[in-house]
């Protein structure tokens, strides 16, 4: 039900407009874009999660007897891996336990993937992807519409008009500009929670609704423009162009999940004719 990958940058690409009701239909219209490099995710274990009031519970776990050495930078790995076979008639969700294999480091991220469907054909199909790779295009499509899941870029510590936007004073406000008039009322005689203070920007876990898939490519080189991608170089893998932008800066892992709240309907994906591949090394950029 999701992938994972590193967000490589943006682009735009030229597509063919295939939405009837829009006024550029059958038209070449530029869109912007950005690229997410997916490379293959292996599946190194399975877990079992039980509904209980108290919300879900980890019930087992079953283990992939060889894990690769990949793995062995991220976590300790065990002489003789634990985990015994699940019993999936008792739990409500199977999720795979997947670890990442980037092109441009060496240390992995892990992921927990719910699978969909019932938990015993959950179960048969973890089991049979255990030990294995999965490649996007085994999940994504394009036309899909997924959730981005990822931790935005971090600003460090901003006074409230920075961060919340609030209204700058008039000149003679007590020689001070940027600040509040007032953090609390006089009756509660506490400072509310509302209350627009200084404090941490950015560096945030945000999910991002209904962004379009518009292709998906297993050679990175079609998307790389000359030079490389500033601050990224090669997509050297198999990658994803989402529709607009996608929280974090680049080289961070993000998930790409089914959409939660499909609310877009009746939206016909645009056909992409190619993407933008000049140089990107002589842009200004702040």
């Amino acid at each position: 039900m999701g992938f994972a990958g590193y967000k490589a940058g943006m682009t735009h690409v030229y597509a063919i407009d295939q939405q009837k009701t829009s006024p550029s239909f059958q038209q070449e219209v530029a869109l912007p874009a950005t690229i997410v490099e997916c490379p293959p995710i292996v599946v190194f274990g399975i877990r079992a999660y039980k509904k209980t009031l108290a919300g879900m519970r980890c019930i087992g776990q079953e283990n992939f007897q060889k894990p690769s050495k990949r793995l062995g930078r991220k976590i300790l790995l065990p002489k003789k891996p634990a985990g015994k076979k699940i019993d999936s008639s008792s739990a409500s969700q199977i999720r795979l336990l997947v670890h990442t294999q980037p092109t441009f480091k060496k240390t992995p991220e892990i992921f927990e993937i719910p699978v969909s469907g019932n938990a015993e054909e959950a179960y048969k199909k973890a089991s049979e992807l255990l030990g294995k790779e999965i490649n996007v295009s085994d999940v994504l499509a394009a036309g899909m519409f997924v959730d981005v899941v990822a931790v935005t870029k971090g600003k460090g510590i901003k006074g409230p008009v920075a961060r919340w936007g609030a209204k700058i004073q008039y000149r003679k406000a007590h020689g001070y500009r940027r600040h509040v008039g007032s953090i609390n009322p006089w009756t509660p005689a506490r400072v509310m929670w509302t209350s627009l203070m200084p404090g941490q920007k950015g560096y945030h876990r945000r999910t991002e609704l209904n962004k379009m898939v518009l292709k998906v490519g297993k050679d990175g080189k079609e998307v790389t423009p000359k030079g490389g991608i500033p601050n990224y170089g090669e997509v050297k893998s198999s990658y994803v162009i989402v529709k607009g932008s996608v929280p974090g800066p680049r080289k961070r892992a993000l998930m790409l999940r089914f959409s939660v709240r499909p609310t877009i309907k009746g939206r016909t994906a645009p056909e992409v004719v190619r993407v933008y591949t000049s140089s990107q090394q002589g842009r200004a950029r702040k």
